[in-house]
This record gives structure tokens, sequence and C-alpha cells, in this order.
């Protein structure tokens, strides 16, 4: 299988909560490199707004500020910081067609990220214009190719591929993807994709060898100097 020649790639990860503290990460992968992987961004989520729980009626505390908007600003940094990444990769919580208008106009980089299977997807740009959009998971595609495809709210067309594998238990599980780059052949896509697991590896790290779940910490300020110190300590390991 041909690996993809690349500079780099950012892998976002999704809001994750340790010891109270939520928080995301972008995470820098070089295959051209040993295959490095190397935190590059992080931010905590400070949840200061109150609100009433419609369902529950209690109070609960959300972010002001989206998980979209913090999204772009983390990689909106990583440009500014000048580093060199061709890719992004994020798991289905940031697929949003807003995200991708973002990496694609404003950051100028190519994408691959998951998709639920209910999206509304056109089959070529006659049907997009029509506004004729169906479910992905009504899509036919052979198993081993791709097929482009026009999303609902996104203005430029995407690579599919999908994935059928065998969980575990022995159930069934179906993986869509999607890219923006689009001369990619399947195994590029799954292989690039992939890439995304050292991002799990990472978040392991940070809570077995780096000590993040032992903050004593109670304040936003606390937290984030706590949060530096364990990705120093991931960075030196």
């Amino acid at each position: 299988m041909k690996m993809i020649s690349c500079v780099g790639i950012i892998t976002m990860l999704r809001v994750a909560r340790v010891k109270g503290i939520n928080f995301m990460t972008t995470l820098y992968h070089s295959p051209l490199h040993g295959g490095v992987s190397l935190p590059v961004g992080f931010q905590l989520i400070a949840k200061t707004e109150h609100y009433l729980d419609s369902e529950t009626q209690q109070e609960k505390r959300r972010s002001p500020i989206s998980k979209n908007m913090y999204y772009q600003r983390l990689l909106q940094a990583c440009v500014k910081n000048n580093i060199n990444f061709r890719y992004v990769l994020n798991d289905v919580w940031y697929a949003s067609a807003e995200n991708m208008m973002f990496a694609r106009h404003t950051l100028k980089k190519y994408f691959a990220m998951p998709l639920r299977s209910n999206r509304k997807v056109a089959l070529s740009k006659t049907e997009k214009r029509r506004g004729k959009y169906q479910s992905l998971d009504t899509v036919t595609i052979q198993e081993h190719t791709t097929r482009k495809i026009y999303l609902e709210g996104v203005d430029f067309p995407l690579l599919l591929v999908k994935q059928v594998f065998v969980n575990g238990d022995g159930s069934v599980g179906v993986l869509y993807l999607v890219t923006s780059h689009t001369t990619l052949s399947y195994g590029q896509i799954t292989t690039l994709y992939h890439t995304r697991w050292h991002v799990e590896e990472y978040y392991k790290s940070l809570k077995q060898n780096a000590s993040l779940e032992t903050s004593p910490t109670r304040t936003l300020a606390h937290q984030t100097t706590h949060f530096f110190a364990a990705l120093c300590d991931y960075i030196k390991l």
C-alpha cells in the first residue's frame, strides 16, 4: 500500500475530562520524521455560564464558547505559529460543515473526517443545485472503492469511503470517511485517518505517565499550569 507523502498532520482531541478538567488538544504528527507526535496546542474549557436544563430542570454549567470555535482557534494558532502541516484529522464531534469550510477555505488545508450515517449528501453537482439530498446510509458504494459526493452545507466535493468491520462482540460496524483531497485512493484515505489513533495513545500516556490525573487544582489558572506541566513531561518522555 502506497503511503501518503505529507509534511505533517494535525489531529484534534475532542473535549475530554480528567479530574474535573475539560480540555482540547492539537497533536502534530510527522510521518517523515520517525513518526513523532507532539502536542502543539491545548485549551481548557471554562464552563462559566449557568443554565437550566429543560428536561431535568436542574441548573448546569456550560462554556459560552462553542466546541467548533475552540476547534478553529486551536487550528488558527497552529498556522500562526508556522507549524508546517498538510492535513487536519478529527473525530465525528468536529465533522460539521462549518469546520470543513474553515479547514478548506480559511486554513487552505486538506482534511479527513468521519460522518454520521444520517448526514445529507448529493451524488452530483446537478443534484446539489436542485437540493436533492439523501441520507448517507442510503448511498451505494462498493467495498474498497471511493465515491465523490457533495455534503449539505459544503461548497466543494468530497471523496467518500465506507469501512465495514467486525467488533469484538461480533456485531458489524460501519465507518464513513470523507476527505477534501479528492485524488486519494481508498487505501490512502484509510491509512491517513488511522494516523488519528496517535491522539488516543497520547491521551492515555498523559494520564498514566505524566501525572495528569493527580491534579489537586480547583481554579482554571492552576489547572492550566498543571496541564502545561503534564504536556512538558509527555514531551520529555
